[in-house]
């Protein structure tokens, strides 16, 4: 670690463990959960890797985990920051092999988070990246991606048309085209009139506005038309309860998001007994536990192969400076259609 400094910056949690709450991901505030702070250098151990940052990914998960109203709790005065694209300059025994290499990486749960100029995280958390990825793929290569791929698989063994909320999120493009691309026929859910054509040129058979009057009547007619059966969702809300109701028989109402805070309540439990519908959850990180890692291999290369040919890219919508994250993510956020991106 003969290059590599002493102390770096590094954006830190406030608080630990959960709050308890369930406000949502959206920030008003991002100093009442970080603070920007110069701290060591972390130090790899056996069978990690020292990566020096290009680019981290804000997903909602971490705007999540910052509230404390995530799968994981927080650990105070470490990183925050699952996701990011950096370089390798130092390893642990048993790690070597990555040194030089620029990796997409997710954070290790010891807490070493990746809005940091420097982060450690597990060599198997390293996916190394092709030079025809670019450093803004590479940070947003593995949570959105990856979710992408395990649940449009799921999807396709249940019919050729799914549902999709959040379908202007950078996930629900993702799905949107990938849908497109194996053949099916992807239904999209938007809040804005204005987002329509663009999913269709992605690929979206259909694409409902949330907002129209006559919403439900619509989604009623296209499940009658399409037959989807599997409904992917970001957002968990009354208005998906409405959406899963007008579903076929044998439906699966996957959620894995909440974006709105306001739980839903169930209106037909009769679906439930004489439809034979199910409500289920899906977690990337219990995916990875329980797939074998040969497919979850296959996914990876799929995966940067489609943002290598320009199948997939990921929409920026702000970047920020690490130093800049506590005054400015809660705007940087703001800003639709696309990610925000942090810098060192």
């Amino acid at each position: 670690m003969a290059d590599v400094p002493a102390r770096m910056t590094a954006v830190l949690l406030k608080e630990g463990g959960y709050s308890g709450k369930n406000e949502g991901p959206a920030i008003s505030d991002a100093s009442l959960y970080l603070e920007e702070a110069e701290i060591d250098v972390p130090t790899p151990g056996p069978g990690q890797v020292l990566i020096k940052l290009r680019v981290a990914s804000v997903n909602p998960s971490d705007c999540h985990f910052i509230k404390g109203e995530y799968g994981q709790p927080r650990q105070k005065g470490k990183p925050a920051g699952f996701e990011g694209c950096g370089d390798v300059v130092a390893a642990g025994k048993g790690a070597e092999a990555l040194v030089g290499q620029r990796v997409a990486f997710v954070a290790s749960p010891d807490g070493s988070g990746a809005w940091a100029e420097y982060a450690v995280t597990n060599a198997i958390m390293c996916i190394p990246l092709r030079p025809d990825v670019s450093d803004v793929d590479g940070a947003a290569q593995i949570v959105n991606p990856m979710t992408a791929m395990a649940m449009v698989d799921i999807a396709q063994q249940d019919g050729e048309s799914f549902i999709i909320s959040a379908a202007t999120s950078q996930l629900g493009k993702l799905m949107t085209g990938l849908g497109r691309d194996l053949g099916l026929k992807p239904i999209a859910m938007v809040r804005r009139e204005e987002a329509v054509e663009s999913l269709k040129a992605l690929g979206a058979e259909e694409v409902l506005v949330t907002t129209d009057p006559e919403f439900e009547a619509k989604t009623a007619a296209i499940s009658r038309a399409l037959k989807p059966r599997v409904f992917l969702d970001a957002v968990s809300d009354q208005i998906s309860e409405t959406v899963f109701v007008n579903m076929p028989n044998g439906a699966r109402w996957i959620s894995y998001g909440k974006l709105n805070p306001i739980p839903p309540k169930l209106t037909q439990m009769g679906q439930f007994i004489f439809m034979n519908k199910r409500i289920e959850g899906f977690w990337l990180t219990s995916w990875m536990g329980s797939t074998p890692p040969a497919d979850q291999m296959r996914v990876v290369q799929e995966v940067q192969a489609r943002f290598a040919d320009g199948r997939w890219k990921t929409d920026v919508s702000a970047k920020l400076p690490l130093r800049h994250i506590v005054s400015g993510l809660a705007d940087a956020l703001k800003k639709p259609d696309g990610k925000v991106m942090i810098t060192p």
